[in-house]
């Protein structure tokens, strides 16, 4: 019974202002009509936007080792310990991969990068690169999931196809950039590699090139097959030597010196014993340097020996030592390739083909109903202000002020 009471009650007290509004109903049909009309011109004059998204997945590099056991223990026991790794990471201060590429977007880097390509000052309109700045961050939505760690990134303009652009120009300048200030041990070590390689290969061409002019100084292209050789060729010498002079001894016995024979076998021991010379050397300093043979003679074979040991000692020690950093630097190269997180795309970036901004359905309902809900308003303060009597306070002073606005701004009353 009271239910009903208060039912009858309600509808008796808006039955006054449902005839007023009855009474008044043309020109809350025209106010509607209007508020249609603007609606309508708004909704169409607000210039559209269109907004592509690429998303990322999760990278799979940790910034430390204590992330990576929180991580792992997470993975193992389920989503309770998820929150407690999380909360844990964020007490000693360990940030995820994910968090890093979150704040590597919003960064001022890469926002004067995208700013410069595509010429956002001036497309923007903005005079200082802080003004371009907020208003590419008013256009760009980066956020990431909770739960599965997805990074999306959002970038909204009057161009579709400028809109996947940046998106896409986004992504490669995190990639740049994380390759960029990447500090993982494996990239000090390839740095510290890449140092040594460049002296050890200053060393070693320096050790190549006294060897070469050592052996082309000394035509010595290898000392020990040389040195058989010459030893060989000596002996070779020697044995005919003692034939020419055999045979020379056997003529002097049977003819003069006249002789042409003897004359002959003569020349031929001479000769031979100057062939001879030349390859063992005359064995004084002064001959050594007088010497232009284009072999080194016999008596040089040793000390020659000494330093093209030593040359070729010191240009196989620089091989070596090369060989190993370049095997390390590779080693190095490619496990910091492991340890820089990578940017993976889940969804690349495509050009929209559907406006994301102005919802014109929404504006056109919203601006019908804020109009007529205005003119009702209006349509009950005119009531309840014809209502009030002349004499009353409220309505002499509000008469007053409205009196003082008209007379001096006129274009109020209108």
């Amino acid at each position: 019974t009271s239910l009903l009471v208060e039912t009858s009650e309600t509808r008796q007290s808006f039955l006054p202002y449902l005839q007023l509004f009855w009474t008044n109903r043309r020109f809350l049909m025209r106010t509607g009509a209007y508020a249609i009309v603007a609606s309508i011109f708004i909704a169409f004059v607000i210039p559209v936007r269109y907004q592509s998204m690429t998303r990322l997945m999760p990278p799979d590099g940790q910034s430390g080792s204590g992330l990576g056991l929180i991580a792992a223990m997470a993975g193992q026991t389920g989503a309770g310990l998820g929150g407690l790794a999380g909360l844990a990471g964020d007490l000693l201060g360990v940030k995820s991969s994910g968090a890093l590429f979150v704040g590597i977007l919003n960064s001022e880097t890469v926002q004067d990068a995208l700013i410069d390509r595509f010429q956002l000052e001036k497309l923007y309109h903005d005079s200082k690169i802080e003004d371009a700045r907020k208003d590419l961050a008013e256009r760009t939505e980066v956020s990431e999931d909770r739960k599965n760690g997805i990074i999306s990134i959002a970038v909204t303009d009057h161009d579709p196809k400028r809109a996947a652009a940046m998106a896409q120009a986004y992504v490669s300048e995190l990639d740049r950039l994380v390759a960029q200030v990447s500090t993982s041990s494996a990239r000090r070590e390839r740095i510290f590699l890449e140092g040594r390689l460049q002296k050890v290969k200053a060393d070693l061409d320096a050790a190549a090139k006294n060897f070469s002019d050592f052996a082309s100084k000394n035509t010595a292209i290898d000392i020990p097959a040389q040195g058989k050789a010459m030893v060989e060729a000596a002996a070779t010498l020697q044995g005919q030597l003692i034939a020419a002079q055999a045979e020379l001894s056997g003529l002097q016995q049977i003819y003069t010196d006249d002789n042409v024979r003897v004359r002959a076998a003569e020349a031929r021991v001479n000769e031979l014993r100057k062939k001879l010379n030349e390859i063992g050397g005359a064995g004084t300093q002064d001959e050594l340097k007088s010497d232009n043979s284009l072999y080194p003679s016999i008596r040089k074979l040793p000390l020659l020996g000494v330093q093209y040991a030593d040359f070729y000692r010191q240009t196989k020690i620089q091989e070596t030592v090369y060989e190993l950093l370049t095997q390390q630097y590779e080693l190095a190269k490619v496990q910091e390739a492991k340890e820089i997180p990578t940017v993976k795309v889940l969804d690349a970036a495509m050009v929209p083909t559907k406006k994301s901004f102005p919802p014109r359905a929404i504006i056109m309902v919203l601006g019908t109903v804020l109009g007529i809900t205005l003119a009702m308003t209006w349509i009950v303060g005119k009531t309840w202000w014809d209502a009030v009597e002349a004499s009353d306070p409220r309505k002499v002073l509000a008469m007053e002020v409205f009196a003082t606005m008209q007379a001096r701004v006129p274009k109020f009353s209108r």
